[in-house]
C-alpha cells in the first residue's frame, strides 16, 4: 500500500479521536508564501510527491491561480502528522492573501482553531498582515507565526547574522503589537508568539526547511549553522535535517489547540444561543451524541458531485442519508455523500463527528455562512462579517438569447458559492450587474462564467459602487399615502459614528427587524444615542437605523411591518443617485392612519413613507459617499518621486512616507474610482520596480465639487432623468 493510501486510512480512523484533531489554516499577505508552505505540509505528510511540493501548488488547482500564480479559493486538505510517538489529524485551510479575496479568509476563519501567520524576511509586517491577524482573533482563532524566505536575506540582502536576527527580532515584535492590540483581553498576553516556546518558526517553504527553538535543542542545530549552509548554498541538505512539515506541523499540534479546547473558547463568541441548553452544552464539549450544529464556510461546485458545502462541525455526526435543515429555510435536505479533502480529491467516508472540517453533498439549500442543523429551531451562528464591501460593478449580458436562462442559473450559482459577490437585475434594462471587492475578483469570475459554466458573455467596463448619505438634519416632512387617508412624518439625520461603526463591524447585527429593543438600548446609548431614539429602534438595514418614537398611535403596531418595507426599499436605493444608502438614522415621529384596514394596505403605505424618507433626506443635504483604497507602494529610493506623482493624479492623498536603507514604503489613501488601469501605470513610472498592495478602507464623502458631475453620470447610466428631484416632488 501506498504512504498516501496508508495515510487516507490513518486519517480515517484520527478523525473520531477529537483531542488528536486539530484544525488550522494559512494567511498572510500575498505572495509571502502560503501555498508553497501548504505544499510542503502535505507532501511531508506523504499525500504528494516532495520534489513537486512547493512547485506544483497542489491547493492552488484552480486553472486561473495556476496562471495568474496567486490563491482565490481556500482550499482545505487532511493529513497525518506524528508528534512525540503520537499521531494527530491536521486538517489545513490555505486561504487567499490577495485583498479582492478576503472575504474567502474571514470564512475560513471560521471552521479553524489555529491560524499559521506567514511573513516575508524581507518585506516584513505588511497591510495585509494586519488584516488577517485581526480576522483571526475576531474569530478567537489562536495564531502561530512563520517567518518565510529567509534564504532571501543571505542570499539577496547579503545580511550577517545578526542583522538576520534583528530582522527576526523586529517581525516578532511587529506581529505581538498587532496581537496584543487586536486579542480580546484575556489572551491579549497568553496568546504572544515566542521564538523560546517554539511558537515562532523560521525557514524558508520553497527550498522545504524550517527551524524552531525546540527543534534546535534536539538536534543541535544552531542559527550560525543554517547561516553556512544558506551562504554555501546548500539548503538540499538543510532540507534533509529540518524538513519544514515536520517543525510547522510540530508547532500545529503542540500550539493550536484541539477542538475540545478551542470551541469552549469559540462557541460563545461565534454563537448567541443559550449555552446551558442542550445544543449549546453539545457545542461547548464538542460532543458527538449531541444535535447536529454545523456552519458552512464554502460552497464548491463539482462537475460529477454537484454543490458540495464544506464547513465545521461544532456538535452532533453527520450521517450519509440523514435529513438536515438549513436554518431559516422551509424544509430539509438529505445529505448524499460525506467526505474529508484533500485538495481537490475528496475521501469519501460515511460518518464524521464533531470537531471535524466536512464536505458534504445533498444539502442544497446552504450558501457560504449557512448554519445548518438537525434541530430545526436551532439559532444561527453568528452571521460571518465580511471587512470590505463589493465596490466595482460590472453588467453583463449572455452573448446569444437563448443563453439568458443558463446565466441567471449560473449567477445564481456564483453568488452562491462566493457571497463576496452581488447580483442585481437592472428592472429597467433588464442586465444582471455583478459587483465585486475589486478589477481581479471580477475578471476571474467572468472567466469562469465562460470557461467553466460554458456561457458566452458580453461585459461593460468596471463601474464603481457609490454610497449615499446626509449631511445634516431634515423634516419633519409629510408623506401622504395615495388615497389621501394616510399620513406619516420623519425625520432624518446621520446616524452616530459609533453606532455606523458597530453595525459594519458585526457588534450590532444587521438585518431587518429588531428583535429585542430594550437589549439593544443600553449598548446605543453607549454609543452617543440619546435614550429616546435608543429605546425606539425598530429596524436596521445596512448601516441605517429605522427609530419610531411616537406615542398612543392607534394602529401603528399593525402597520409597522409595512414601514420598515418602505424603510428599507428607500435605503436599498437612495433619491440622489438610486445607490445604497449608509448612516441614515430614519426617525418616524408622527403618524395618522385611517381605521379600517383595507385603507391601509402596502400600495398606500410603502409610497407614502418612502416619499417622506426622501423627502426628509433632500432637506438633510444629500452626499455621495465613494469607495476609497489604501494603497501601500515600495520603491527604491530614486523612484519614490514617480510613484508619489502617480498617486497624486489619481486624487490620492499621501499619508506616509518610510525609507529604509535603498527602499521607500509610501501609503495613501486613493478614490477606487481614480485607480483603474494603475497597475501598468506604475509599472511604467517605475520601469517595472514597484510592489504594490491595496486594502479596502470604507467609503469618505465625495468632493462637493465632483457630486454634480457624478450623480449626472450614475443617473444617466440607469436611465434617469440625469437631474434629481427636490423635496417639492416628493411632497405632491
Amino acid at each position: 500500500m501506498g504512504r498516501k493510501e496508508d495515510n487516507i486510512k490513518k486519517a480515517q480512523k484520527l478523525m473520531r479521536k477529537t483531542e488528536f484533531i486539530r484544525n488550522i489554516g494559512t494567511a498572510a499577505h500575498i505572495d509571502h508564501g502560503k501555498t508553497t508552505l501548504s505544499d510542503n505540509l502535505i507532501a511531508g505528510a506523504g499525500m504528494m510527491s516532495e520534489e513537486l511540493a512547493g512547485k506544483q501548488l497542489l491547493l492552488d488547482y484552480d486553472e486561473q491561480e495556476q496562471a495568474r500564480g496567486i490563491t482565490i479559493n481556500a482550499a482545505n486538505a487532511s493529513m497525518v502528522h506524528e508528534f512525540e510517538g503520537k499521531e494527530y489529524l491536521i486538517n489545513l485551510i490555505d486561504t487567499p492573501g490577495h485583498v479582492d479575496f478576503g472575504g474567502d479568509v474571514t470564512r475560513a476563519m471560521r471552521a479553524i482553531d489555529g491560524c499559521i501567520i506567514v511573513v516575508c524576511a524581507v518585506e516584513g509586517v505588511m497591510p495585509q498582515t494586519e488584516t488577517v491577524i485581526r480576522q483571526a482573533l475576531k474569530e478567537k482563532v489562536k495564531p502561530v507565526l512563520f517567518i518565510n524566505k529567509v534564504d532571501r536575506l543571505i542570499n539577496e540582502l547579503k545580511v550577517d547574522p545578526e542583522e538576520m536576527e534583528n530582522r527576526f527580532f523586529k517581525i516578532i515584535t511587529e506581529v505581538n503589537d498587532r496581537i496584543r492590540k487586536l486579542a480580546p483581553d484575556d489572551l491579549k498576553q497568553e496568546w504572544q508568539v515566542k521564538v523560546e516556546d517554539g511558537s515562532v518558526a523560521f525557514g524558508s517553504a520553497y527550498y522545504n526547511w524550517a527551524i524552531s527553538v525546540p527543534f534546535m535543542d534536539e538536534t543541535g542545530i544552531t542559527f550560525k549553522g543554517i547561516y553556512d549552509y544558506l551562504k554555501n548554498d546548500d539548503q538540499k541538505t538543510l532540507a534533509k535535517r529540518s524538513p519544514i512539515h515536520k517543525i510547522i506541523l510540530d508547532i500545529a499540534v503542540d500550539h493550536c489547540p484541539n477542538p475540545l479546547e478551542a470551541q469552549k473558547l469559540r462557541v460563545p463568541q461565534i454563537w448567541h444561543g443559550d449555552l446551558d441548553s442542550p445544543l449549546g452544552k453539545s457545542m461547548l464539549g464538542c460532543d458527538p451524541k449531541g444535535d447536529v450544529a454545523l456552519m458552512v464556510t464554502k460552497i464548491i461546485m463539482d462537475p460529477h458531485a454537484g454543490e458540495v458545502a464544506v464547513g465545521r462541525l461544532f456538535s452532533g455526526t453527520v450521517v450519509k442519508g440523514q435529513e438536515l435543515q438549513v436554518v431559516g429555510m422551509p424544509s430539509p435536505n438529505r445529505v448524499q455523500q460525506i467526505a474529508l479533502s484533500v485538495g481537490a480529491d475528496r475521501i469519501p467516508v460515511d460518518e464524521i463527528i464533531a470537531g471535524n472540517i466536512v464536505a458534504t453533498a445533498g444539502i442544497k439549500d446552504a450558501v457560504a455562512g449557512s448554519t445548518v442543523s438537525s434541530n430545526p429551531n436551532m439559532e444561527a451562528f453568528e452571521r460571518i462579517v465580511h471587512y470590505s464591501e463589493p465596490v466595482v460593478t460590472v453588467a453583463i449580458e449572455a452573448k446569444a438569447m437563448k443563453d439568458l436562462p443558463k446565466l441567471v442559473d449560473v449567477l445564481r450559482t456564483i453568488s452562491k458559492a462566493d457571497p463576496s459577490i452581488q447580483i442585481d437585475i437592472n428592472q429597467e434594462t433588464g442586465e444582471h450587474l455583478m459587483s465585486g471587492m475589486g478589477e481581479l475578483h471580477l475578471e476571474i469570475t467572468e472567466y469562469r462564467i465562460v470557461n467553466e459554466h460554458g456561457v458566452e458573455i458580453t461585459s461593460s467596463e468596471p463601474i464603481v459602487v457609490y454610497r449615499e448619505s446626509v449631511e445634516g438634519g431634515g423634516g419633519p416632512f409629510e408623506g401622504k399615502s395615495p388615497n389621501k387617508h394616510n399620513r406619516f412624518y420623519i425625520e432624518i439625520e446621520p446616524l452616530e459614528e459609533a453606532v455606523v461603526e458597530a453595525i459594519l463591524s458585526g457588534e450590532i447585527p444587521s438585518e431587518g427587524k429588531v428583535k429585542d429593543a430594550k437589549k439593544l438600548a443600553r449598548p446605543l446609548q453607549d454609543m452617543g444615542m440619546s435614550k429616546v431614539d435608543a429605546k425606539g429602534v425598530h429596524g436596521i438595514f445596512g448601516s441605517n437605523m429605522l427609530v419610531a418614537i411616537t406615542k398612543g398611535i392607534q394602529y401603528l403596531h399593525e402597520t409597522m411591518d409595512l414601514i420598515r418595507e418602505a424603510f428599507i426599499e428607500a435605503m436599498t436605493e437612495g433619491p440622489l443617485a438610486r445607490e445604497r444608502c449608509q448612516g441614515v438614522k430614519v426617525r418616524l415621529t408622527d403618524a395618522k392612519l385611517h381605521e379600517d384596514s383595507i385603507h391601509r394596505g402596502p400600495a398606500q403605505v410603502i409610497p407614502a413613507v418612502r416619499s417622506a424618507i426622501y423627502g426628509a433626506m433632500c432637506q438633510a443635504g444629500r452626499v455621495l459617499l465613494e469607495p476609497k483604497q489604501k494603497v501601500f507602494i515600495n520603491v527604491p529610493q530614486d523612484m519614490m518621486g514617480n510613484a508619489t506623482r502617480e498617486m497624486q493624479q489619481r486624487r490620492a492623498v499621501i499619508e506616509n512616507i518610510d525609507q529604509d536603507s535603498d527602499m521607500a514604503n509610501i501609503e495613501s489613501r486613493a478614490p477606487v474610482a481614480e485607480m483603474f488601469g494603475f497597475a501598468s501605470s506604475v509599472r511604467s513610472v517605475t520601469t517595472g520596480r514597484a510592489l504594490w498592495s491595496t486594502e479596502n478602507c470604507g467609503f469618505e464623502k465625495l468632493p462637493k465639487e465632483l457630486q454634480a458631475e457624478v450623480v449626472k453620470g450614475i443617473r444617466t447610466r440607469k436611465g434617469l432623468k440625469p437631474e434629481p428631484y427636490d423635496a417639492g416632488y416628493y411632497a405632491a
